[in-house]
């Protein structure tokens, strides 16, 4: 197409061209031009003739004049594009000294300004060179400011600032943010225990593609919880609570911080209430730990639900050391202990060994509760396990799970 463009403006040009020369050729025209009282004389056709020739000397004299700094300028800008690219390779290989100091001589010219002073500010900083980073990012925040309040917001984050990160990015000559500039801030609210707000930029995250969608997602479902976390008072819980999507409700995570919180708040039956609609949706061992270890009231009524899930459940782990837990609240120590080794025989794991340490305490055998105590910590290291005194620690589990009782269906029931 450009190449039939030329061909047509090339053509016209000499349709024009031999149009003018026939005319002149017709009526060549007469030309006086009196300077200085000197008469100069000639036809039409010469006189534009030297006009133009004139024109073109003029011309190639400026393009020479030129010659000697546009050759410069090209010259700058190849060694600033070698520099910039060198710098850039010495920074990703750790050099980091040799790259601030490529960088700094690339950032003297204008088009790699932003990103040679940025790296370079990097580099300084990998050095533990803070003032100088800061010299190098303070030199240009009028030119580009957005790219500055970008590094410096990184940085802050690094080192767990985010009041400075927030401080940066929310100066006026910074916006508007890019995405990367909306997901810093995002990150530093949540930094600061301001979850929620971070939380509202999702919609703006996911508009401008931010990230990709699944860790969107993720970052979604540990916004929420963390707000959840930080809820001051029940009806800011409860408004955090209803603002969710359903799905987001149905998450472990989410619901853990919700029970959490509310039981935190002594709103027990919201707690406890949450955790059981999770639990009849999905089941999750990491929820029936929960409900068994949360410090609220309804004790009866939790336990006649374990119960329940036993039935449906009957070698959970989480649920037989959530029953026993229940069951040392009541007060019930020996029937608790019985359900602890059977926990114990199931996975339960250190928890479990805890729980059973806490429960010889009440018992005032304090041998075996740090015998206890130090096979849960065992457990967490992946260490062998101390046998109790007695019986090895194996036999234990096996009797107490041969003598255990069950109910008319044949599910384990704890005793007392």
């Amino acid at each position: 197409m450009n190449l039939f463009r030329s061909m047509l403006l090339w053509l016209l040009l000499a349709v024009v061209g031999a149009l003018l020369a026939q005319f002149l050729l017709q009526d060549p025209g007469h030309v006086l031009v009196r300077y200085r009282g000197t008469d100069y004389t000639t036809t039409v056709a010469v006189g534009i003739g030297l006009l133009l020739a004139a024109m073109l000397a003029m011309a190639l004299l400026w393009t020479l004049l030129r010659l000697p700094f546009r050759l410069w300028n090209r010259h700058r800008k190849r060694r600033t594009r070698a520099r910039l690219i060198d710098g850039l390779g010495a920074f990703q290989r750790g050099d980091y000294a040799r790259a601030e100091q490529l960088l700094r001589k690339a950032a003297e010219g204008r088009d790699a300004e932003a990103v040679a002073r940025t790296h370079a500010a990097r580099a300084a900083w990998a050095r533990g060179d803070d003032a100088a980073a800061t010299a190098l990012l303070d030199g240009f925040e009028q030119r580009h400011p957005a790219v500055r309040a970008l590094a410096v917001a990184e940085h802050a984050l690094a080192e767990d600032a985010p009041d400075a990160a927030l401080a940066a990015l929310d100066a006026a000559p910074a916006q508007p943010l890019p995405a990367h500039g909306l997901l810093l801030r995002a990150r530093a609210l949540a930094a600061s225990r301001r979850s929620g707000e971070a939380y509202g930029l999702l919609g703006a995250l996911r508009q401008q593609q931010a990230l990709p969608p699944a860790q969107l997602d993720a970052l979604q479902a540990t916004w929420a919880g963390q707000a959840l976390r930080e809820a001051a008072d029940p009806n800011a819980l409860a408004d955090l609570w209803d603002a969710l999507p359903e799905p987001l409700r149905t998450l472990p995570c989410v619901v853990a911080a919700y029970a959490t919180r509310a039981a935190a708040l002594r709103w027990d039956e919201a707690a406890t209430r949450s955790l059981e609609a999770a639990l009849d949706a999905r089941w999750d061992e990491d929820l029936a730990a929960l409900y068994g270890a949360l410090d609220v009231s309804r004790l009866d009524l939790r336990r006649a639900r374990i119960d329940t899930w036993l039935h449906a459940h009957p070698s959970s782990p989480s649920l037989l050391l959530a029953a026993a837990r229940i069951a040392q609240r009541q007060g019930r120590w020996l029937p608790a202990e019985d359900g602890l080794h059977r926990a114990i025989a199931q996975g339960a794991g250190a928890p479990a060994w805890e729980a059973l340490g806490d429960g010889a305490v009440q018992l005032g055998d304090e041998a075996r509760a740090r015998l206890c105590y130090a096979n849960a910590l065992r457990q967490a290291r992946g260490d062998a396990l101390l046998e109790l005194p007695g019986r090895g620690l194996r036999q234990q589990i096996a009797d107490t799970a041969a003598i255990e009782e069950r109910d008319e269906h044949g599910l384990p029931r704890l005793r007392g």
